[in-house]
Order: structure tokens, then sequence, then C-alpha cells
């Protein structure tokens, strides 16, 4: 670190001189959507599922995926018991991650935090390989701490966004990254399903196969996001004196208490933010629930449901690329609330939808709207948050928290309805009044320049944004 550098105190010392827009990083960084997405593909939507519930039936000795099983001396449903260790996970990382990433923001360490996080997901998933019916508790903690590291990686890196990025190109490159993300999962999926598919013809078990898939989905992961981290900007750190100040741990809580205060101050923020937590219940919700909704309610066969998930991951590369030419034309906020209108109508469809052409249908209209939706709201609150803030990292961890919040809250609303009322249907439908408020707010920033005009408010807000 030069002397230069190391004369200043602001939190993301040296951050600010990245260039933007430069090739080679835009690039690596698209290239993290790449190597993570293959997480949530294979082991949370598609085969990990499947072999969990394989699992589940082989210890209880019984057909059905939903018998109790012993968890740490408590007899838990195994269905049940894959839901709440997402929960907890998610429910964790909420917890942590605000904190984890003002001491990220103050120590000048973002990528350290980022391969940590990283490092945690990929080993934990690849060390399912060791995942059989003797290891059920232990893998379920494999599980957990699998998710734990996928949500910990990805505050650090939408973080990015605002610093490697001119903030015109935010929806493009956003979406970019999904895209990426969107292919390099499809790939590795076809790939795992044909040695799964094929097993037979090499020589394996059809179990040995599908846990190989799980290596190999660790092994993606880690291997591919060294191309992120070696073009993105190298962490600056902190001088010595500024972190021996008060011990890191007292600087982190320091630097989550300037952003809340900065968030208190920000009215449109304040308003993305909770409209962004009530459209994403829903969306999130259906992402998570719609393997299962087309295997107990519209009883589909595995293939089916795989061949399903394919086409919303590859739908989706065309959905983040449209709505981002859209938000180009109409602007930000009048996409998201078209995005959102859509999903409204998804939900009606879902009440009434059957197995065949109207299902296949219904999952590409989905798959549209899934890629947009997740596209431009990263990008819209890379534009809402404070230019040139030091903060990026501790602002994203509240957008970060507001949707695994979001999600813990909309699959729990979720799961209770189909309970009291025996229909999944009537879950999906009910999940409208999400997509309705979430429009309600978004509503509220149409016609209004997105980024809050801090000139003029209380000094400790400009404070905060300078750092000092």
């Amino acid at each position: 670190m030069s002397d230069a550098t190391a004369a200043v105190t602001t939190p993301e010392v040296g951050f600010e001189n990245i260039p933007k827009d430069d090739k080679r990083i835009t690039r690596g960084w698209t290239f993290y959507d790449w190597a993570n997405s293959v997480y949530p593909l294979v082991i949370t939507s598609s085969i990990f599922p499947i072999y969990w519930g394989a699992m589940v039936k082989q210890v209880t000795g019984t057909d059905s995926g939903k018998s109790p099983v012993d968890f740490l001396g408590f007899q838990v449903p195994g269905s049940s018991l894959l839901t709440y260790a997402i929960s907890a996970a998610f429910l964790f990382i909420a917890i942590i991650s605000p904190f984890l990433t003002s001491l990220a923001d103050f120590s000048g360490r973002k990528k350290l935090f980022m391969q940590v996080f990283c490092y945690i997901g990929a080993f934990s998933c690849a060390a399912l390989f060791f995942f059989t019916p003797d290891t059920l508790t232990l893998s379920t903690f494999v599980f957990v701490l699998a998710t734990i590291g996928f949500s910990g990686s990805i505050v650090f890196y939408n973080s990015y966004l605002p610093l490697i990025s001119s903030e015109e190109k935010y929806d493009s490159l956003s979406a970019r990254g999904f895209s990426m993300g969107y292919i390099g999962s499809v790939l590795l999926l076809l790939i795992c399903l044909g040695l799964i598919m094929g097993h037979d013809k090499i020589g394996l078990e059809e179990g040995f196969a599908t846990r190989l898939a799980f290596l190999l989905t660790g092994l993606w992961w880690a291997g591919f996001a060294q191309i992120a981290f070696f073009a993105l900007p190298a962490d600056p750190g902190r001088p010595a004196g500024a972190a021996d100040e008060a011990g890191w741990l007292l600087n982190g809580f320091r630097e989550l208490g300037k952003v809340w205060n900065q968030l208190k101050q920000l009215p449109n923020l304040k308003r993305f933010l909770l409209a962004y937590f009530t459209y994403n219940m829903g969306v999130q919700t259906v992402m998570y629930v719609a393997t299962i909704f087309g295997d107990e309610e519209l009883k589909l066969e595995s293939s089916a449901l795989i061949m399903t998930i394919l086409l919303l991951q590859i739908v989706g590369i065309l959905g983040a690329y449209l709505f981002s030419k859209l938000s180009e034309r109409i602007g930000n906020t009048r996409a998201l609330s078209w995005s959102v209108f859509i999903w409204m109508c998804i939900c009606v469809a879902g009440y009434f939808v059957q197995a065949g052409w109207s299902f296949y249908a219904l999952a590409a209209v989905i798959g549209l709207t899934m890629g947009a939706v997740q596209s431009l709201s990263r990008s819209t609150y890379s534009k809402i948050i404070p230019e040139n803030t030091p903060n990026t990292a501790a602002f994203f961890s509240f957008f970060d928290v507001t949707e695994k919040l979001s999600i813990v809250i909309g699959t729990a609303v979720f799961g209770i309805i189909a309970q009291v009322t025996g229909s999944m249907r009537n879950s999906i439908l009910s999940l409208i009044v999400f997509f309705v408020l979430g429009l309600i707010f978004l509503l509220t920033l149409r016609g209004k320049k997105l980024r809050d005009d801090v000139h003029g408010a209380d000094p400790k807000l400009a404070e905060g944004l300078s750092g000092n």
C-alpha cells in the first residue's frame, strides 16, 4: 500500500480510484455470477431436493419424503427439515451480514470477506458428496453452511456494482451478470444431468453420480470465482493506526450505526426498500416453491420438473436483457412496476394452472419476469444509494437483509395458508397481496428523482457520506 493511500483514513480508501466501466474488471465481476449461480440451481432448486427426498425415504423406510426423521432428538418431517434448514441459514446471514459488511467497509477488505464466504459455501457444497442416510444430521448442517456461504458472498459481490460501473450502465451490467449466472448454471446442470442419467453407462451408481454432482458444483463455484477475484481490484486495507484506534469490532458497529442514521434521512431509499421487501416476498416464494407445487399439486414427473427449471433459467436471460432495455426507455421504477404487475397476473394464473402446456407457458412468463425483477432491483438500488458513498457494502447489507427476511416471511405465509386451506393454489393466489403492496410503494417513487438530494440536509448525514 502506497504512502498516499495510507494517509487517507476514510472507509473504503482506494476504491474511489477504481476506473469506471473497465472491461477487464466488469467482465471479471460478472464471472462471479457465472461461478456461484450453480448453487441455487443445482443445490437449492433441482438435484439436491430430489436427492434429499430419496435419503429421507431410505432413513425412514417409507415411500414418503414427508415422513419424520430424528434430528438432534426431535422428530421432524423430512420435507420440513429441509425448509427449516433454509430458513435458519437465511436468518443467520440476515443477522450477521450488516455487521460484517460495515466491518468490511471500515477495514477496506471487501474482497477478503467475499472470498471467505465464497470458500465456506463452495467447500460445504463439495462436502455434500459425503451425504448418505447415515450422515443426514451432519449433512443438514453442511447444507446450512453452504447456504450461508452463498448468501454471505452475494452482498459483497453486489456492493461492487456502483464502484466499477458508471450509473448509466448499472442496468445493463447487472443484467449481464444475471445472464452469465443463468448460462453458467444451466451448463453445469446439463453436465450433472448427463452424469446422473448416464451413470450406468460409465459404471457408476446413481447415488454416487448424484453426490458427484454436488462435488462438481463446489469445484465449479470456487474455480470460476478465481476469475472474479483476479479481476476485481485488490483490497486497499486500512492504515494500522486507524484500525487500532478502537478495534475492528467497535468500528464495525460504528459504521453500521452511521449507515442506519443515513437511511432514516433518505426517504426514497426507504420507500424502495419497503417496495422491494413486499414484492420480493412473492417473487422469492414462487421461485422456492415452484418445484414443490409442480410435484405435489400437479403431480409432474421429476424429468418434467427439471425441464421446467431449465426453461426458467433460459428465459430468465432474455427477461433480464429485455427489461434492462425497457428501463432505459421508461425508467427503472416504471419498468419494475410493469414486472410486478405481471407477477400479479402470474398469481391469478397459478391458481387455475393445470399440468400440460398451460404450466409450461406460466413457467416461461415466470422466467421472463424472474430475471427482470432481480436484475432491475439490484441496479435500481445502486442508483438510489448516495453517490460516492464510502459505505457501499454496508448499504448493500440492508438490501441483503431485506431480501432474506422477505424469503423467510413469504415462505412461512405460503406454508401456513397451504396447511390451513389444504391447497397450495390458495397460497399462490394469496401472494398477490405482496405484489399489490409492492406496486403501491413503487408508484410513490414514480416521477421523482431516484437519488435523494443530501445537500442542505442534516450535517451528520453529509458527514457520514464523506466518511469523516
